[in-house]
């Protein structure tokens, strides 16, 4: 796939999805002149991906940003669907297997998001019935060279599934600065990571040998800052209220977990909204250091 590469390595991926569908569009521009000026600020390029008439573009404009968020409507780009819409000429944002994707033709090799999508809960709802509802992200894991930076996934999934699906696809899953896998809103969970890295650079080279050997995608599970983190038996009065509040307005499919957020940061009263940001400027951050760090390495190697 050819994708239209606007920035200079190094390179950090950041997803539109967030901006589109994840934060209240009256603070879209914002985040993302932020997350963009962390990248810059640490010498990283960054590269906003999504589809732009029916082009994957690694390094979305802000003039074309702001042309998504004006139409409305914006499609949800995944590995699934991105070929039909390539196909149709559509503009979409990219979740974070679309972005995946995308940048690993665009050789992008690191991406800073919020959370993973995994495996929802109730995947087996008795007897033979299973309620096959597992996130396009995991595949995509375990396909693209892409190491993502991530607060481990979605505190409204089942985090215990989705560790066990992400070993059972072969991906490795490295902790910063912690042993235990973060669940977003919560700073840890029952689950372990295969190895911890307390030191920036050496994760990075761990990552460029890694993704080199194996091919696949490396999930770094950077927990969320601790001042912003929410005590679990309070997001779990909130979630399942919001989950209640989704079931009646008649979410289903896709249209689940959006559901299911936005009723989150109302009943939070931004709380969660708040969280979610603060861990994606952390993980920035932290993406942007290793990329950062990755490039020089490489570099390095390259000249002896």
């Amino acid at each position: 796939m050819r994708v239209r590469r606007r920035v200079p390595s190094p390179a950090v991926a950041l997803e539109s999805t967030l901006l589109v569908h994840g934060v209240p569009l009256s603070s879209a521009l914002e985040l993302s002149r932020e997350l963009c000026n962390i990248c810059l600020s640490l010498g990283a390029s960054p590269a906003l991906i999504a589809l732009i008439d029916g082009q994957p573009v690694a390094g979305v404009t802000e003039t074309e940003l702001r042309e998504l968020l004006d139409r409305g409507a914006v499609p949800k780009a995944n590995t699934s669907n991105l070929g039909v819409l390539k196909y149709w000429g559509a503009s979409a944002a990219t979740t974070v297997s679309a972005t995946m994707e995308i940048a690993a033709c665009a050789g992008i090799s690191v991406f800073a998001t919020g959370g993973l999508g995994g495996v929802h809960k109730n995947l087996f709802t008795g007897g033979s019935i299973c309620n096959l509802d597992v996130s396009s992200d995991l595949a995509a894991m375990a396909r693209y060279p892409v190491a993502v930076v991530s607060s481990g996934v979605k505190s409204i999934l089942d985090v215990n599934a989705t560790r066990e699906a992400l070993e059972s696809l072969g991906v490795c899953v490295v902790g910063f600065r912690t042993d235990t896998f973060p669940a977003f809103y919560q700073r840890s969970s029952e689950s372990e990571v295969d190895a911890r890295f307390d030191d920036a650079e050496e994760l990075a080279d761990f990552l460029s040998s890694e993704l080199a050997r194996s091919g696949r995608g490396v999930l770094v599970a950077n927990p969320i800052p601790e001042r912003y983190e929410i005590a679990a038996e309070q997001f779990d009065a909130w979630r399942e209220k919001a989950e209640e509040r989704a079931e009646s307005a008649g979410a289903s499919g896709r249209g689940v977990t959006p559901a299911v957020l936005s009723a989150l940061h109302d009943l939070s009263n931004g709380a969660t909204l708040r969280a979610n940001i603060e861990l994606v400027r952390s993980n920035t951050r932290l993406a942007s250091e290793l990329a950062v760090s990755m490039h020089r390495q490489r570099r390095k190697r390259d000249s002896r």
